[in-house]
């Protein structure tokens, strides 16, 4: 699953045209299609303010072209992540955008699968579900255990169900994001 800059640029420029029209209570931008854009693949649209998270939304089926995908979180992530109040268009200026494209989940055998940095995590017990992306856990400096640890807090379960059953599967993502002119890997 790799991208070529100019999709990457592509999807970036549809999630900002998304995004502000959404905050700015505007159409939507028509959706463009062609190459990576039309993949049906999971991803997730991640905003910061000044740097700090400021909202993040995915999907995880794959069943829609990424380019539907990726316009509808940009939007959404404006105003629904329940953590965060709506985007305010004074705003606009300092938020920056981020996209994880991933790939298709696969359950683990052992813990010892998992690559801190290059997996994202996937915890599910009963009808509880957490994900964290790979990224989370580098950004915060955990290992593999506190990383298990903090995706079944996610899921509202308790930090050791890893070691109790709950079932684990592993993604990768490929990630880029807004700045100076073009994608960053």
């Amino acid at each position: 699953m790799d991208m070529t800059g100019d999709d990457q640029r592509r999807l970036l420029q549809l999630a900002r045209q998304a995004f502000e029209a959404r905050v700015r209570k505007a159409l939507p931008p028509p959706i463009e299609y062609g190459g990576a854009l039309d993949w049906p693949c999971g991803a997730f649209v991640t905003i910061h303010h000044r740097g700090e998270l400021r909202g993040c939304l995915g999907r995880v089926d794959v069943d829609v072209p990424l380019a539907d995908t990726i316009a509808h979180l940009a939007a959404v992530v404006s105003d629904s992540d329940p953590r965060f109040d709506p985007v305010l268009v004074g705003e606009l200026q300092d938020i920056s955008l981020e996209i994880s494209v991933l790939t298709l989940e696969e359950e683990v055998r052992s813990i010892d699968q998992i690559e801190v940095g290059r997996h994202g995590l996937i915890i599910e017990q009963g009808h509880r579900r957490g994900l964290l992306l790979p990224q989370v856990a580098t950004e915060h400096g955990w290992n593999r255990e506190t990383f298990l640890d903090h995706t079944c807090r996610k899921a509202s379960l308790p930090p050791d169900a890893w070691r109790r059953g709950a079932r684990i599967l592993i993604f990768e993502a490929q990630v880029f994001r807004e700045g100076s002119g073009s994608p960053e890997p």
